[in-house]
């Protein structure tokens, strides 16, 4: 019984752990990380994700930390109405994720 709870125990630590990874980035932060060099520009990642599914336009983005590495996240809207959800990397500008929204 003991051994059960120990393995519940570092379940739900590890579970725990996991989420606190991802934190989103204010402005003020994205701003810094881009004049610095850091990331690329919004307006390269935007058109790296529009250029996926030309004819889109983008509803929604996001910049996320998680496990020490910047992601863009984006979200579009193509020529059909299909919603798609993309993931770049900030730094290279790299599409990491493509998937339509479900």
């Amino acid at each position: 019984m003991k051994t059960l709870t120990a393995l519940a125990s570092i379940s739900i630590i590890a579970l725990t752990a996991g989420l606190a990874q991802a934190r989103d980035l204010g402005p003020d932060e994205a701003l810094r990380l881009r004049d610095a060099g850091t990331i690329v520009s919004f307006e390269k990642l935007n058109a790296t994700a529009l250029a996926s599914h030309p004819g889109a336009t983008v509803h929604d983005t996001e910049l996320e930390e998680e496990y020490g590495k910047y992601l863009y996240q984006v979200e579009l809207r193509d020529a059909q109405g299909v919603e798609w959800d993309l993931e770049l990397d900030a730094v290279t500008g790299a599409i990491l994720k493509n998937h339509q929204d479900t």
